[in-house]
């Protein structure tokens, strides 16, 4: 059957069809008037996603594109910073900031598992002389279904009094708090595909009156993301370039939407699904990636004994459900199902009666039939 199509991974995420339909409108003027109306309203209800009054930017970039802008505006050549890799988009970090020149003492823990803040208060307290000018972290690591305590970090950071601390909140903001001000978090990147609830093709910053203060000396060229032309025209509720005009009509739409459900009741909502996708891989009798404490809000890792790719590939050609794979050396080892954005009880529940349906199929050694469906019921109920 066509247009069946369900996708279950951490980005691109579902979109609602208010969403798409806002979207096929026709473009207006990006400069009008009219338009301005939409980017002031953009602009007061993305602080109001980042919990903060500072500045929040939208950029025509992927999330790596908000990623580079956090680094290239605010750094030098030659300064050393922190960054942390603990999967493949701490390993993203590490190489942008070796990219651009930056002196990187890189912070590791094995994929999987989270990162230790006392590895970065060791550093940072042994930076005497506040030669650190960043550190540089993900939040909840895409690739192997954790989230780090950014909060206990972003203490320790701040204890340090000179280190900016730079955090892509790509699949957290949106599905777990990320109170941006309380946490004192200067630079934020994240991207429209995750828990937006939009396509691709959007880039958001968030910047610190601390972050814009580094920014005045900072020496790494830029041009079309230098975010001193993006401030200086959203002030105006304007744009320094083009801007993608139906995206944002999108955008408009979805956040609209998070705001009638409310921030609490998203993060429950996250965290609900999460809950109940843990518990049915568990009851299922299939290995979890990753712990239950560190467990990311928007996807679930799941470990199986038998080539993870087989089980992705078997669950879309059944059920036309797609779930996404390992990356890196991960590839075959584990698949991760997402339940970011525009993702409900209902939704969960079909990718778990299908991925039963799949292992029993494949003839998966361990299976309890039915178990899955249960447990997931009795945390959504």
């Amino acid at each position: 059957m066509q247009n069946k199509h369900m996708l279950m991974i951490p980005g691109p995420t579902p979109v609602p069809e208010a969403v798409l339909l806002a979207m096929a409108k026709h473009p207006i003027g990006h400069r009008s008037g009219d338009f301005s109306k939409v980017i002031g309203e953009l602009t007061e209800n993305l602080k109001w996603l980042h919990q903060t009054e500072n500045d929040v930017l939208m950029l025509t970039v992927s999330g790596t594109g908000a990623m580079e802008a956090g680094i290239i505006n605010f750094l030098s050549p030659g300064d050393r910073v922190l960054a942390a890799d603990n999967g493949k988009f701490g390993q993203r970090w590490v190489k942008l900031s070796k990219a651009f020149g930056l002196n990187v003492d890189v912070i590791s823990a094995e994929w999987g598992k989270p990162l230790n803040p006392d590895d970065f208060k060791e550093k940072l307290e042994a930076d005497t002389e506040k030669t650190i000018k960043a550190v540089i972290m993900t939040h909840s690591e895409t690739s192997t279904g954790v989230i780090n305590d950014l909060k206990s970090i972003s203490k320790i950071v701040k204890n340090h009094g000179e280190a900016l601390l730079i955090v892509d909140a790509v699949t957290s903001l949106g599905a777990t708090s990320v109170p941006v001000d309380d946490w004192g978090i200067d630079v934020v990147a994240s991207g429209s595909q995750k828990g937006y609830m939009i396509p691709p093709g959007m880039g958001f910053v968030s910047v610190s009156k601390k972050a814009w203060k580094a920014y005045e000396t900072a020496k790494i060229p830029r041009f079309y993301l230098d975010l001193g032309k993006y401030k200086k025209e959203t002030d105006k509720n304007s744009s320094p370039y083009t801007t993608p005009v139906n995206l944002m009509y999108g955008l408009q739409v979805a956040l609209r939407m998070m705001k009638e459900e409310g921030l609490e009741s998203i993060f429950e909502r996250h965290q609900r699904l999460t809950q109940g996708t843990r518990a049915a891989i568990t009851a299922m009798g299939l290995p979890l990636f990753g712990a239950d404490h560190c467990a990311s809000p928007a996807v679930t890792a799941v470990a199986p004994t038998m080539d993870a790719e087989k089980v992705r590939s078997a669950l879309r050609k059944k059920f036309d459900i797609a779930v996404a794979g390992g990356q890196d050396h991960l590839k075959g080892q584990i698949f991760r199902i997402g339940h970011l954005g525009f993702v409900c009880d209902r939704d969960m529940l079909t990718v778990i009666a299908s991925l039963e349906a799949t292992l029993l199929d494949l003839g998966y050694e361990g299976l309890n039939p039915g178990a899955g469906i249960a447990a997931a019921a009795k945390v959504f109920n």
